[in-house]
Protein backbone atom coordinates (compact mmCIF):
# COMPACT_ATOMS: atom_id res chain seq x y z
CA UNK A 1 0.00 0.00 0.00
CA UNK A 2 1.51 3.10 -1.03
CA UNK A 3 2.26 6.02 1.93
CA UNK A 4 1.24 8.94 -0.24
CA UNK A 5 -1.66 6.98 -2.07
CA UNK A 6 -5.17 7.92 -1.52
CA UNK A 7 -6.00 4.47 -0.23
CA UNK A 8 -3.02 4.49 2.93
CA UNK A 9 -4.33 8.03 3.75
CA UNK A 10 -8.51 7.41 3.97
CA UNK A 11 -6.81 3.83 5.69
CA UNK A 12 -5.03 5.56 8.56
CA UNK A 13 -8.18 8.49 8.69
CA UNK A 14 -10.69 5.85 9.47
CA UNK A 15 -8.93 4.12 11.64
CA UNK A 16 -8.16 7.26 14.05
CA UNK A 17 -11.41 8.02 13.80
CA UNK A 18 -13.08 4.65 14.54
CA UNK A 19 -10.67 4.39 17.54
CA UNK A 20 -11.54 7.99 18.60
CA UNK A 21 -15.26 7.19 18.76
CA UNK A 22 -14.51 3.69 20.27
CA UNK A 23 -12.15 5.11 22.64
CA UNK A 24 -14.70 7.78 23.62
CA UNK A 25 -17.35 4.87 24.14
CA UNK A 26 -14.70 2.99 26.66
CA UNK A 27 -13.81 6.02 28.33
CA UNK A 28 -17.21 6.91 28.72
CA UNK A 29 -18.34 3.87 30.18
CA UNK A 30 -15.73 4.10 32.64
CA UNK A 31 -15.77 7.88 33.98
CA UNK A 32 -19.70 8.07 33.51
CA UNK A 33 -21.48 4.81 33.14
CA UNK A 34 -22.23 4.29 36.68
CA UNK A 35 -23.31 7.87 37.54
CA UNK A 36 -25.79 8.09 34.65
CA UNK A 37 -27.61 4.86 34.94
CA UNK A 38 -28.04 5.28 38.76
CA UNK A 39 -29.20 8.88 37.93
CA UNK A 40 -31.51 7.23 35.68
CA UNK A 41 -32.87 4.73 38.19
CA UNK A 42 -33.66 6.89 40.48
CA UNK A 43 -35.09 9.41 38.41
CA UNK A 44 -37.32 6.98 36.97
CA UNK A 45 -38.35 5.67 40.76
CA UNK A 46 -38.54 9.14 41.69
CA UNK A 47 -41.23 10.00 38.73
CA UNK A 48 -42.80 6.54 39.77
CA UNK A 49 -43.22 7.34 43.54
CA UNK A 50 -44.50 11.15 42.92
CA UNK A 51 -47.52 9.84 40.14
CA UNK A 52 -47.99 7.05 43.59
CA UNK A 53 -48.39 9.74 46.04
CA UNK A 54 -50.85 11.70 43.87
CA UNK A 55 -53.14 8.90 43.42
CA UNK A 56 -52.40 7.87 46.92
CA UNK A 57 -53.60 11.09 47.89
CA UNK A 58 -56.71 12.03 45.17
CA UNK A 59 -58.32 8.44 45.36
CA UNK A 60 -58.44 7.79 49.50
CA UNK A 61 -57.13 4.26 49.10
CA UNK A 62 -58.44 1.97 51.73
CA UNK A 63 -55.45 -0.72 53.46
CA UNK A 64 -56.67 -3.27 50.82
CA UNK A 65 -56.32 -0.88 47.71
CA UNK A 66 -53.22 0.60 49.62
CA UNK A 67 -51.45 -2.89 49.26
CA UNK A 68 -52.18 -3.64 46.24
CA UNK A 69 -51.66 -0.88 44.61
CA UNK A 70 -47.37 -0.77 47.18
CA UNK A 71 -46.87 -4.74 46.00
CA UNK A 72 -47.47 -3.03 42.07
CA UNK A 73 -45.32 -0.88 42.65
CA UNK A 74 -42.28 -2.52 43.88
CA UNK A 75 -43.26 -5.37 41.85
CA UNK A 76 -42.55 -2.72 38.72
CA UNK A 77 -39.73 -0.83 40.51
CA UNK A 78 -37.80 -3.98 41.86
CA UNK A 79 -37.60 -2.07 45.30
CA UNK A 80 -39.42 -1.63 48.70
CA UNK A 81 -42.24 0.81 50.05
CA UNK A 82 -43.83 1.45 53.08
CA UNK A 83 -45.84 4.37 54.16
CA UNK A 84 -44.70 6.14 57.68
CA UNK A 85 -45.54 8.99 59.16
CA UNK A 86 -43.79 11.73 60.52
CA UNK A 87 -43.26 10.59 63.72
CA UNK A 88 -42.44 7.20 62.35
CA UNK A 89 -45.86 5.50 63.09
CA UNK A 90 -45.82 2.63 59.77
CA UNK A 91 -49.27 3.40 57.81
CA UNK A 92 -48.14 0.47 55.61
CA UNK A 93 -44.85 -1.23 56.22
CA UNK A 94 -45.14 -4.58 54.27
CA UNK A 95 -47.13 -4.35 50.50
CA UNK A 96 -46.52 -8.74 50.79
CA UNK A 97 -48.27 -10.00 53.82
CA UNK A 98 -50.67 -12.09 54.54
CA UNK A 99 -54.07 -11.14 56.99
CA UNK A 100 -55.84 -13.26 59.26
CA UNK A 101 -59.38 -13.62 61.07
CA UNK A 102 -58.68 -15.35 64.39
CA UNK A 103 -61.15 -17.04 66.11
CA UNK A 104 -62.20 -13.95 68.24
CA UNK A 105 -62.16 -11.96 65.57
CA UNK A 106 -59.26 -10.18 65.55
CA UNK A 107 -57.06 -9.31 62.39
CA UNK A 108 -53.68 -9.70 62.06
CA UNK A 109 -51.24 -8.98 59.39
CA UNK A 110 -48.77 -11.52 58.49
CA UNK A 111 -45.23 -9.79 57.25
CA UNK A 112 -44.04 -12.06 54.09
CA UNK A 113 -41.30 -9.92 52.82
CA UNK A 114 -38.38 -11.80 55.39
CA UNK A 115 -39.84 -15.35 55.12
CA UNK A 116 -40.08 -14.84 51.03
CA UNK A 117 -36.48 -14.58 50.98
CA UNK A 118 -36.16 -17.94 52.44
CA UNK A 119 -39.44 -20.23 51.73
CA UNK A 120 -40.22 -18.38 48.74
CA UNK A 121 -40.91 -21.74 46.91
CA UNK A 122 -42.37 -23.37 49.34
CA UNK A 123 -45.11 -20.63 49.80
CA UNK A 124 -45.72 -20.52 46.33
CA UNK A 125 -46.56 -24.38 46.23
CA UNK A 126 -48.44 -24.29 49.10
CA UNK A 127 -50.75 -21.84 46.91
CA UNK A 128 -52.83 -20.53 50.38
CA UNK A 129 -55.74 -18.44 48.70
CA UNK A 130 -58.39 -16.05 51.51
CA UNK A 131 -60.67 -18.57 53.01
CA UNK A 132 -58.18 -21.35 53.82
CA UNK A 133 -56.87 -21.43 57.30
CA UNK A 134 -52.95 -21.54 58.33
CA UNK A 135 -51.53 -22.10 61.66
CA UNK A 136 -48.26 -19.02 62.10
CA UNK A 137 -45.67 -19.01 63.77
CA UNK A 138 -43.60 -15.89 64.98
CA UNK A 139 -42.59 -12.56 66.70
CA UNK A 140 -44.79 -9.59 67.34
CA UNK A 141 -42.97 -6.56 67.98
CA UNK A 142 -44.10 -4.44 70.67
CA UNK A 143 -45.26 -0.91 70.75
CA UNK A 144 -42.21 0.49 71.01
CA UNK A 145 -39.69 1.57 67.72
CA UNK A 146 -41.91 1.11 64.48
CA UNK A 147 -43.78 -1.50 64.69
CA UNK A 148 -47.40 -2.14 65.49
CA UNK A 149 -48.82 -4.72 67.96
CA UNK A 150 -51.09 -6.65 65.35
CA UNK A 151 -47.99 -7.49 62.99
CA UNK A 152 -46.35 -10.96 63.06
CA UNK A 153 -42.65 -11.43 61.53
CA UNK A 154 -43.43 -15.54 61.11
CA UNK A 155 -40.86 -17.98 60.95
CA UNK A 156 -42.82 -21.17 59.90
CA UNK A 157 -46.57 -21.32 58.20
CA UNK A 158 -48.55 -24.30 58.04
CA UNK A 159 -51.94 -24.81 55.34
CA UNK A 160 -54.20 -27.33 56.51
CA UNK A 161 -53.16 -30.97 54.12
CA UNK A 162 -49.59 -29.02 53.45
CA UNK A 163 -46.17 -29.75 54.73
CA UNK A 164 -45.10 -27.21 56.85
CA UNK A 165 -43.21 -24.09 55.46
CA UNK A 166 -40.50 -23.13 57.55
CA UNK A 167 -39.81 -24.10 61.68
CA UNK A 168 -43.35 -24.74 63.94
CA UNK A 169 -43.80 -26.02 67.34
CA UNK A 170 -46.72 -27.35 68.99
CA UNK A 171 -46.34 -24.77 71.78
CA UNK A 172 -44.99 -21.32 71.91
CA UNK A 173 -42.04 -20.92 73.27
CA UNK A 174 -41.25 -18.22 76.14
CA UNK A 175 -39.02 -15.88 74.05
CA UNK A 176 -41.62 -13.86 73.00
CA UNK A 177 -43.10 -16.41 69.78
CA UNK A 178 -46.15 -16.61 69.42
CA UNK A 179 -48.24 -19.54 67.81
CA UNK A 180 -51.98 -18.68 66.13
CA UNK A 181 -54.26 -20.18 63.55
CA UNK A 182 -57.10 -18.24 61.95
CA UNK A 183 -58.91 -17.84 58.36
CA UNK A 184 -57.01 -16.02 55.23
CA UNK A 185 -58.62 -12.92 54.32
CA UNK A 186 -56.29 -11.02 52.14
CA UNK A 187 -53.28 -12.45 50.72
CA UNK A 188 -50.14 -10.36 48.55
CA UNK A 189 -46.95 -12.32 47.49
CA UNK A 190 -44.44 -10.96 45.11
CA UNK A 191 -44.34 -12.44 41.90
CA UNK A 192 -41.20 -14.71 41.98
CA UNK A 193 -39.66 -13.89 38.37
CA UNK A 194 -38.71 -10.45 40.20
CA UNK A 195 -38.49 -11.49 43.36
CA UNK A 196 -35.16 -9.96 45.23
CA UNK A 197 -33.35 -11.25 47.87
CA UNK A 198 -33.11 -7.83 49.84
CA UNK A 199 -36.77 -6.78 50.73
CA UNK A 200 -35.83 -7.25 53.83
CA UNK A 201 -33.43 -4.26 54.26
CA UNK A 202 -36.77 -2.09 54.14
CA UNK A 203 -36.63 -2.55 58.01
CA UNK A 204 -33.33 -1.75 58.53
CA UNK A 205 -33.81 1.27 56.53
CA UNK A 206 -36.53 2.84 58.66
CA UNK A 207 -34.55 1.94 62.34
CA UNK A 208 -32.22 4.10 61.15
CA UNK A 209 -33.86 6.91 59.38
CA UNK A 210 -36.60 7.05 62.50
CA UNK A 211 -36.87 9.19 64.15
CA UNK A 212 -36.05 11.83 62.13
CA UNK A 213 -33.32 14.55 62.14
CA UNK A 214 -34.49 17.75 62.69
CA UNK A 215 -32.99 18.75 59.17
CA UNK A 216 -34.72 15.98 57.52
CA UNK A 217 -37.74 17.10 59.07
CA UNK A 218 -37.89 20.91 58.35
CA UNK A 219 -37.34 19.69 54.73
CA UNK A 220 -39.90 17.29 54.79
CA UNK A 221 -42.81 19.87 55.98
CA UNK A 222 -41.60 21.41 53.52
CA UNK A 223 -42.67 19.06 50.52
CA UNK A 224 -39.13 18.24 49.59
CA UNK A 225 -38.20 14.91 48.38
CA UNK A 226 -35.15 14.01 50.38
CA UNK A 227 -32.35 11.08 48.21
CA UNK A 228 -29.61 9.87 50.04
CA UNK A 229 -27.13 7.19 49.50
CA UNK A 230 -27.44 4.58 52.54
CA UNK A 231 -25.30 1.38 52.66
CA UNK A 232 -26.81 -1.35 55.04
CA UNK A 233 -24.50 -2.22 58.11
CA UNK A 234 -24.31 -5.85 57.86
CA UNK A 235 -23.86 -6.51 53.89
CA UNK A 236 -22.42 -3.68 52.88
CA UNK A 237 -25.01 -3.41 49.90
CA UNK A 238 -25.52 -0.18 48.43
CA UNK A 239 -28.69 1.81 48.00
CA UNK A 240 -30.97 4.58 47.91
CA UNK A 241 -33.07 6.03 50.38
CA UNK A 242 -36.31 7.95 48.55
CA UNK A 243 -38.47 9.70 51.17
CA UNK A 244 -41.15 11.76 49.13
CA UNK A 245 -43.72 13.58 51.36
CA UNK A 246 -47.58 13.72 50.61
CA UNK A 247 -49.97 15.84 52.34
CA UNK A 248 -54.09 14.12 53.13
CA UNK A 249 -56.94 15.65 52.78
CA UNK A 250 -56.76 16.14 56.47
CA UNK A 251 -53.48 18.12 56.87
CA UNK A 252 -51.85 15.07 58.01
CA UNK A 253 -48.55 14.65 56.22
CA UNK A 254 -47.50 11.15 55.27
CA UNK A 255 -44.29 9.77 54.42
CA UNK A 256 -43.46 7.54 51.42
CA UNK A 257 -40.25 5.84 52.00
CA UNK A 258 -38.76 3.54 48.99
CA UNK A 259 -35.19 1.72 49.58
CA UNK A 260 -33.75 0.97 46.17
CA UNK A 261 -30.81 -1.09 45.67
CA UNK A 262 -27.88 0.33 43.99
CA UNK A 263 -25.97 -2.35 44.37
CA UNK A 264 -26.29 -4.39 41.01
CA UNK A 265 -25.49 -0.94 39.34
CA UNK A 266 -21.72 -1.26 40.72
CA UNK A 267 -21.80 -4.90 39.89
CA UNK A 268 -22.73 -4.60 36.05
CA UNK A 269 -20.52 -1.59 35.80
CA UNK A 270 -17.47 -3.83 37.05
CA UNK A 271 -18.28 -6.54 34.65
CA UNK A 272 -18.78 -4.23 32.02
CA UNK A 273 -15.27 -2.70 32.57
CA UNK A 274 -13.80 -6.12 31.89
CA UNK A 275 -16.22 -6.89 28.91
CA UNK A 276 -15.19 -3.52 27.18
CA UNK A 277 -11.29 -4.00 27.85
CA UNK A 278 -11.27 -7.85 25.88
CA UNK A 279 -14.10 -6.29 23.23
CA UNK A 280 -11.61 -2.96 22.81
CA UNK A 281 -9.06 -5.64 22.11
CA UNK A 282 -10.83 -7.23 19.42
CA UNK A 283 -12.31 -4.61 18.20
CA UNK A 284 -9.12 -2.92 17.68
CA UNK A 285 -8.67 -5.87 15.00
CA UNK A 286 -12.15 -5.39 13.88
CA UNK A 287 -11.65 -1.47 13.19
CA UNK A 288 -8.06 -2.20 11.61
CA UNK A 289 -9.84 -5.02 8.93
CA UNK A 290 -13.05 -2.57 8.14
CA UNK A 291 -10.87 0.44 7.62
CA UNK A 292 -8.29 -1.56 5.17
CA UNK A 293 -11.87 -2.70 3.56
CA UNK A 294 -13.83 0.58 3.27
CA UNK A 295 -11.05 1.97 2.44
CA UNK A 296 -10.15 -0.32 -0.63
CA UNK A 297 -13.59 0.03 -1.47
CA UNK A 298 -13.84 3.57 -1.60
CA UNK A 299 -10.95 4.06 -3.31
CA UNK A 300 -11.09 1.37 -6.13
CA UNK A 301 -13.33 3.61 -8.05
CA UNK A 302 -11.10 6.74 -7.38
CA UNK A 303 -7.65 5.00 -8.54
CA UNK A 304 -9.52 3.48 -11.56
CA UNK A 305 -10.72 7.06 -12.60
CA UNK A 306 -7.35 8.10 -12.03
CA UNK A 307 -5.88 5.46 -14.64
CA UNK A 308 -8.10 6.61 -16.94
CA UNK A 309 -7.46 10.34 -16.57
CA UNK A 310 -3.72 9.49 -17.05
CA UNK A 311 -4.46 7.58 -20.00
CA UNK A 312 -6.90 10.02 -21.66
CA UNK A 313 -3.92 12.63 -21.05
CA UNK A 314 -1.89 10.94 -23.16
CA UNK A 315 -4.28 11.11 -25.93
CA UNK A 316 -5.04 6.91 -25.02
CA UNK A 317 -8.82 6.79 -25.17
CA UNK A 318 -9.07 2.97 -25.50
CA UNK A 319 -9.75 0.34 -23.32
CA UNK A 320 -11.40 2.28 -20.49
CA UNK A 321 -15.12 0.60 -18.96
CA UNK A 322 -17.18 1.88 -17.37
CA UNK A 323 -17.60 1.60 -13.53
CA UNK A 324 -20.94 -0.16 -12.70
CA UNK A 325 -22.20 1.93 -9.32
CA UNK A 326 -25.63 3.79 -8.92
CA UNK A 327 -23.78 6.37 -7.47
CA UNK A 328 -21.71 9.94 -8.54
CA UNK A 329 -18.57 7.86 -8.72
CA UNK A 330 -20.59 5.46 -11.49
CA UNK A 331 -21.98 8.90 -12.68
CA UNK A 332 -18.56 10.48 -13.39
CA UNK A 333 -17.03 7.02 -14.75
CA UNK A 334 -19.76 7.37 -17.43
CA UNK A 335 -19.49 10.62 -18.05
CA UNK A 336 -15.70 10.30 -18.52
CA UNK A 337 -16.49 7.01 -20.77
CA UNK A 338 -18.52 9.43 -23.03
CA UNK A 339 -15.76 11.71 -22.98
CA UNK A 340 -13.44 9.70 -23.53
CA UNK A 341 -15.53 8.19 -26.63
CA UNK A 342 -16.32 11.34 -27.99
CA UNK A 343 -12.45 12.61 -27.89
CA UNK A 344 -11.74 9.37 -29.60
CA UNK A 345 -14.00 10.12 -32.20
CA UNK A 346 -13.04 13.76 -32.27
CA UNK A 347 -9.35 12.84 -32.56
CA UNK A 348 -9.71 10.16 -35.23
CA UNK A 349 -11.78 12.60 -37.10
CA UNK A 350 -8.72 15.05 -36.74
CA UNK A 351 -6.42 12.72 -37.83
CA UNK A 352 -8.34 11.94 -40.64
CA UNK A 353 -9.08 15.61 -41.31
CA UNK A 354 -5.03 16.51 -41.28
CA UNK A 355 -4.07 13.04 -43.25
CA UNK A 356 -6.47 14.74 -46.20
CA UNK A 357 -5.11 18.22 -45.03
CA UNK A 358 -1.48 16.86 -45.89
CA UNK A 359 -2.46 14.94 -48.79
CA UNK A 360 -4.06 17.86 -50.07
CA UNK A 361 -1.71 20.04 -49.66
CA UNK A 362 0.82 17.31 -51.32
CA UNK A 363 -1.58 17.52 -54.32
CA UNK A 364 -1.34 21.44 -54.08
CA UNK A 365 1.94 20.93 -54.59
CA UNK A 366 1.62 18.54 -56.85
CA UNK A 367 -0.90 20.58 -59.18
CA UNK A 368 1.43 23.47 -59.01
CA UNK A 369 4.17 21.28 -59.76
CA UNK A 370 2.03 20.09 -62.99
CA UNK A 371 0.34 23.30 -63.84
CA UNK A 372 3.79 24.69 -64.26
CA UNK A 373 4.69 21.94 -66.62
CA UNK A 374 1.45 22.33 -68.19
CA UNK A 375 2.14 25.61 -68.96
CA UNK A 376 5.80 25.23 -70.14
CA UNK A 377 4.50 22.15 -72.00
CA UNK A 378 1.51 24.41 -73.48
CA UNK A 379 3.73 27.36 -74.42
CA UNK A 380 6.35 24.76 -76.28
CA UNK A 381 3.61 23.26 -78.12
CA UNK A 382 1.68 26.68 -78.76
CA UNK A 383 5.27 28.14 -80.01
CA UNK A 384 5.74 25.77 -83.09
CA UNK A 385 2.61 26.60 -84.88
CA UNK A 386 2.77 30.12 -83.80
CA UNK A 387 6.46 30.70 -85.14
CA UNK A 388 5.26 28.50 -88.42
CA UNK A 389 1.99 30.84 -89.09
CA UNK A 390 3.98 34.02 -88.05
CA UNK A 391 6.80 32.93 -91.11
CA UNK A 392 4.31 32.33 -93.38
CA UNK A 393 2.47 35.28 -93.00
CA UNK A 394 5.53 37.41 -93.03
CA UNK A 395 6.36 35.56 -96.49
CA UNK A 396 3.09 36.46 -97.77
CA UNK A 397 3.51 40.43 -96.58
CA UNK A 398 7.04 40.69 -98.26
CA UNK A 399 4.75 39.03 -101.73
CA UNK A 400 6.10 35.73 -102.33
CA UNK A 401 5.16 34.25 -105.85
CA UNK A 402 2.04 33.21 -107.09
CA UNK A 403 2.43 29.52 -107.16
CA UNK A 404 3.71 29.69 -103.64
CA UNK A 405 0.61 31.46 -102.12
CA UNK A 406 -1.36 28.72 -102.16
CA UNK A 407 0.78 26.83 -100.63
CA UNK A 408 1.44 29.23 -97.78
CA UNK A 409 -1.95 29.77 -97.23
CA UNK A 410 -2.52 26.08 -96.72
CA UNK A 411 0.32 25.61 -94.43
CA UNK A 412 -1.31 28.70 -92.15
CA UNK A 413 -4.60 26.96 -91.68
CA UNK A 414 -2.75 23.56 -90.89
CA UNK A 415 -1.08 24.72 -88.27
CA UNK A 416 -3.99 26.82 -86.87
CA UNK A 417 -6.28 23.58 -87.17
CA UNK A 418 -3.37 21.99 -84.73
CA UNK A 419 -3.14 25.47 -81.90
CA UNK A 420 -7.24 24.74 -82.08
CA UNK A 421 -7.38 21.24 -81.14
CA UNK A 422 -4.32 21.70 -78.80
CA UNK A 423 -6.66 24.46 -77.05
CA UNK A 424 -9.47 22.25 -76.86
CA UNK A 425 -7.82 19.20 -75.44
CA UNK A 426 -6.73 21.83 -72.74
CA UNK A 427 -9.87 23.19 -71.86
CA UNK A 428 -10.92 19.85 -71.58
CA UNK A 429 -8.96 18.04 -69.51
CA UNK A 430 -8.93 21.41 -67.46
CA UNK A 431 -12.48 20.46 -66.87
CA UNK A 432 -11.94 16.87 -65.86
CA UNK A 433 -9.07 18.13 -63.90
CA UNK A 434 -11.29 20.60 -61.33
CA UNK A 435 -13.42 18.15 -60.05
CA UNK A 436 -16.56 19.81 -60.52
CA UNK A 437 -17.56 17.50 -63.13
CA UNK A 438 -20.76 16.02 -63.10
CA UNK A 439 -21.47 12.64 -65.16
CA UNK A 440 -24.50 11.96 -66.49
CA UNK A 441 -24.66 8.03 -66.40
CA UNK A 442 -26.95 5.96 -69.15
CA UNK A 443 -26.99 2.24 -70.36
CA UNK A 444 -25.81 1.58 -74.09
CA UNK A 445 -24.06 -0.43 -76.31
CA UNK A 446 -20.62 -0.32 -76.42
CA UNK A 447 -20.34 -1.81 -80.05
CA UNK A 448 -22.52 0.35 -81.20
CA UNK A 449 -20.88 3.92 -79.98
CA UNK A 450 -17.80 2.16 -81.48
CA UNK A 451 -19.52 1.90 -85.00
CA UNK A 452 -20.41 5.75 -84.47
CA UNK A 453 -17.03 6.39 -83.81
CA UNK A 454 -15.27 4.41 -86.91
CA UNK A 455 -17.93 6.47 -89.45
CA UNK A 456 -16.63 9.97 -87.86
CA UNK A 457 -12.96 8.69 -88.47
CA UNK A 458 -13.03 7.21 -92.15
CA UNK A 459 -11.39 9.64 -93.51
CA UNK A 460 -8.32 9.20 -91.44
CA UNK A 461 -8.53 5.10 -92.14
CA UNK A 462 -8.78 6.52 -95.99
CA UNK A 463 -5.37 8.63 -95.44
CA UNK A 464 -3.42 5.23 -93.88
CA UNK A 465 -5.21 2.35 -95.90
CA UNK A 466 -6.04 0.78 -92.70
CA UNK A 467 -9.00 -1.40 -91.94
CA UNK A 468 -10.83 -2.06 -88.94
CA UNK A 469 -12.14 -5.51 -87.57
CA UNK A 470 -14.74 -5.29 -84.56
CA UNK A 471 -15.29 -8.33 -82.67
CA UNK A 472 -17.83 -8.26 -79.90
CA UNK A 473 -18.79 -11.52 -78.02
CA UNK A 474 -21.51 -11.72 -75.46
CA UNK A 475 -21.69 -8.22 -74.81
CA UNK A 476 -23.22 -6.59 -72.06
CA UNK A 477 -24.61 -3.00 -71.56
CA UNK A 478 -22.72 -0.58 -69.69
CA UNK A 479 -23.38 2.22 -67.25
CA UNK A 480 -21.39 5.44 -68.25
CA UNK A 481 -21.71 9.04 -69.37
CA UNK A 482 -22.07 8.53 -73.43
CA UNK A 483 -20.41 11.77 -74.41
CA UNK A 484 -17.14 11.48 -72.71
CA UNK A 485 -17.02 7.53 -73.10
CA UNK A 486 -17.40 8.41 -76.97
CA UNK A 487 -14.70 10.78 -76.20
CA UNK A 488 -12.08 7.96 -74.92
CA UNK A 489 -12.69 5.80 -78.05
CA UNK A 490 -12.00 8.81 -80.37
CA UNK A 491 -8.71 9.14 -78.83
CA UNK A 492 -8.01 5.72 -78.39
CA UNK A 493 -9.05 5.36 -82.08
CA UNK A 494 -6.66 8.64 -83.35
CA UNK A 495 -3.87 7.43 -81.26
CA UNK A 496 -4.52 3.94 -82.97
CA UNK A 497 -4.33 5.32 -86.29
CA UNK A 498 -1.32 7.66 -85.70
CA UNK A 499 1.15 5.02 -84.57
CA UNK A 500 -0.05 2.28 -86.86
CA UNK A 501 1.73 0.99 -89.97
CA UNK A 502 0.08 2.12 -93.46
CA UNK A 503 -1.86 -0.78 -94.85
CA UNK A 504 -2.51 -2.75 -91.54
CA UNK A 505 -5.34 -3.08 -89.54
CA UNK A 506 -6.76 -1.94 -86.17
CA UNK A 507 -8.75 -5.24 -84.02
CA UNK A 508 -11.41 -3.86 -81.31
CA UNK A 509 -12.54 -6.41 -79.15
CA UNK A 510 -15.44 -6.27 -76.97
CA UNK A 511 -16.21 -9.32 -74.63
CA UNK A 512 -18.59 -10.08 -71.66
CA UNK A 513 -18.21 -12.00 -68.56
CA UNK A 514 -21.02 -11.75 -66.42
CA UNK A 515 -20.68 -7.90 -64.84
CA UNK A 516 -17.70 -6.79 -66.84
CA UNK A 517 -17.24 -6.19 -70.07
CA UNK A 518 -13.78 -5.75 -71.53
CA UNK A 519 -13.19 -3.31 -74.35
CA UNK A 520 -9.50 -3.73 -76.20
CA UNK A 521 -7.96 -1.72 -79.51
CA UNK A 522 -4.85 -3.14 -80.89
CA UNK A 523 -2.71 -1.66 -84.11
CA UNK A 524 0.38 -2.92 -85.69
CA UNK A 525 2.74 0.09 -85.55
CA UNK A 526 6.38 0.49 -83.51
CA UNK A 527 6.13 -0.62 -79.39
CA UNK A 528 6.25 1.57 -76.55
CA UNK A 529 9.39 1.29 -74.07
CA UNK A 530 8.30 -1.07 -71.15
CA UNK A 531 9.78 1.63 -68.83
CA UNK A 532 7.44 4.18 -70.64
CA UNK A 533 4.53 2.18 -70.67
CA UNK A 534 2.81 3.83 -67.20
CA UNK A 535 4.60 7.37 -68.43
CA UNK A 536 2.37 7.55 -71.86
CA UNK A 537 -0.85 8.89 -69.58
CA UNK A 538 0.82 12.27 -68.57
CA UNK A 539 0.30 15.43 -70.31
CA UNK A 540 2.41 15.95 -73.21
CA UNK A 541 4.25 13.03 -72.68
CA UNK A 542 5.50 11.86 -76.57
CA UNK A 543 7.68 8.48 -76.85
CA UNK A 544 9.08 10.66 -79.96
CA UNK A 545 8.56 13.91 -80.13
CA UNK A 546 9.64 14.74 -83.72
CA UNK A 547 7.39 11.56 -85.06
CA UNK A 548 4.36 13.01 -82.88
CA UNK A 549 4.36 16.52 -84.53
CA UNK A 550 4.65 15.11 -87.74
CA UNK A 551 1.47 12.77 -87.41
CA UNK A 552 -0.33 16.25 -85.52
CA UNK A 553 -0.69 14.87 -81.74
CA UNK A 554 -1.03 17.44 -79.05
CA UNK A 555 0.05 14.61 -76.69
CA UNK A 556 -3.41 15.27 -74.03
CA UNK A 557 -5.62 12.80 -75.83
CA UNK A 558 -3.98 10.08 -73.36
CA UNK A 559 -4.42 12.37 -70.39
CA UNK A 560 -7.71 13.11 -70.95
CA UNK A 561 -8.62 9.40 -72.12
CA UNK A 562 -6.72 8.66 -67.98
CA UNK A 563 -9.09 11.30 -66.23
CA UNK A 564 -12.32 10.02 -67.63
CA UNK A 565 -11.78 6.50 -66.71
CA UNK A 566 -11.08 7.66 -63.45
CA UNK A 567 -14.12 9.77 -62.87
CA UNK A 568 -15.73 6.57 -64.20
CA UNK A 569 -13.90 4.44 -61.50
CA UNK A 570 -13.15 2.12 -64.73
CA UNK A 571 -9.75 -0.51 -64.73
CA UNK A 572 -7.36 0.55 -67.67
CA UNK A 573 -4.07 -0.65 -68.82
CA UNK A 574 -1.50 0.20 -72.02
CA UNK A 575 0.65 -3.32 -73.20
CA UNK A 576 2.42 -4.20 -75.87
CA UNK A 577 2.17 -6.91 -77.91
CA UNK A 578 4.24 -8.69 -80.67
CA UNK A 579 3.07 -6.46 -83.18
CA UNK A 580 2.33 -3.42 -81.63
CA UNK A 581 0.53 -1.50 -78.91
CA UNK A 582 -3.14 -2.49 -77.04
CA UNK A 583 -5.28 -0.27 -74.86
CA UNK A 584 -7.68 -2.11 -72.79
CA UNK A 585 -10.38 -0.89 -70.28
CA UNK A 586 -12.25 -2.88 -68.23
CA UNK A 587 -15.91 -1.73 -67.68
CA UNK A 588 -17.77 -2.27 -64.09
CA UNK A 589 -16.52 -3.82 -60.67
CA UNK A 590 -15.99 -2.14 -57.36
CA UNK A 591 -12.65 -1.33 -57.31
CA UNK A 592 -11.15 1.78 -58.12
CA UNK A 593 -9.19 2.51 -61.57
CA UNK A 594 -5.76 2.99 -58.71
CA UNK A 595 -6.39 0.09 -57.44
CA UNK A 596 -6.97 -2.36 -60.58
CA UNK A 597 -5.03 -0.49 -62.89
CA UNK A 598 -2.29 -3.16 -64.60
Amino acid sequence: MNKRGVTFKLFIMTVVFFLCFYGMVILSQFLFFENFYQQQKIGRVESRLKSFGQSYVQEAWGSGRVSREAARFMLQNKNQLAIVTLDGKVKLDDAFHINLRTADGKIVKISLSLFMSEYGDELRAARIQPGDTVTVEGEGLGTEGISTANLIYPTGIQKLGFKNIGSTSEEASTDGSVRFSGTVTEIVLPDLKTWSQRQGLLFGALEEWFPLSQAHLEKLKNFEVLEEDWTEPWTGVRNAVIVHPVRQDTGEIDLLFTVTSLQEISETNEALRWFYLYLGIGGFALILILSLFYSRMVTRPLIALNNTAKRMAKLDFTAHTPIRQNDELGSLSYSMYTLSQNLDTALRELQEVNQQLVEDMEQKQRMEAVQQDFFANASHELKTPLSIIKGFAEGLQDGVSAGKQDHYMKVIVEEADKMERLVKDMLDLAKLESGTLKLRKTTFILSELVEEVVDKLFHLLKEKKLEVVIIPANEMPIHADVGWLEQVIINFFVNAIRHAEEGSSITIRIEGSGEISIFSIENKGETIPDDQLEQIWDRFYRAELSRSRQTGGTGLGLSIVKRILDLHEFRYKAENTKDGVRFVVIFGGQATAKELRV
